[in-house]
């Protein structure tokens, strides 16, 4: 968690409930938490979190999960990661009265994703790169989800999602 001085309180608390570390707020702040920290709630207007993230962010399957919160524990605002995190940090937030502000496309229409598919599953997306087309149509129809035992050949176009279970069964 990321906070200015001025909000320390409003971060202590968040940090209490979800067990988190505080870190005042500099000008390395996000650098330090984009290497240290899977998720980061940053106690700020959306505008500055955006700016001091803009600069650090590589791919969703690489970045931490970004949820901006508001200073009077109003909104908790999901920037990155919603798939991967920061929607479901969004939402234990809203334990403390907090509303979550979820954007992600497959979740406003309660529809199911590629990802939130795979963590059911105890999966690994092998390749990531077609979860866009697959949440398209997961938007508009169900998409049939096949478990293949080997040995087998799978041949696959790109628009087929292919998950593969946790070596150790665990996420």
């Amino acid at each position: 968690m990321i906070t200015f001085e001025r909000n320390r309180d409003t971060a202590a608390r968040i940090a209490g409930h979800l067990d988190a570390d505080i870190l005042a707020y500099d000008k390395n702040a996000f650098k330090h938490a984009f290497e240290k920290y899977d998720a980061i709630v940053a106690v700020f207007a959306t505008g500055i979190a955006v700016r001091e993230i803009a600069p650090l962010l590589v791919d969703k399957w690489s970045d931490p999960a970004v949820v901006v919160v508001d200073s009077n524990l109003t909104f908790a605002i999901p920037l990155t990661g919603g798939h991967h995190g920061a929607n479901e940090l969004a939402r234990r937030l809203s334990e403390l009265g907090v509303v979550p502000v979820i954007t992600t496309a497959t979740e406003v229409h309660e529809r199911p994703s590629v990802e939130g598919i795979a963590n059911a599953l105890g999966c690994d997306i092998v390749n990531r790169e077609s979860t866009i087309s697959v949440n398209c149509t997961l938007l508009e129809q169900d998409v049939e989800v096949l478990e293949i035992r080997g040995p087998k050949v799978v041949v696959v176009d790109d628009d087929v999602s292919v998950l593969k279970k946790y070596e150790d069964g665990l996420a």
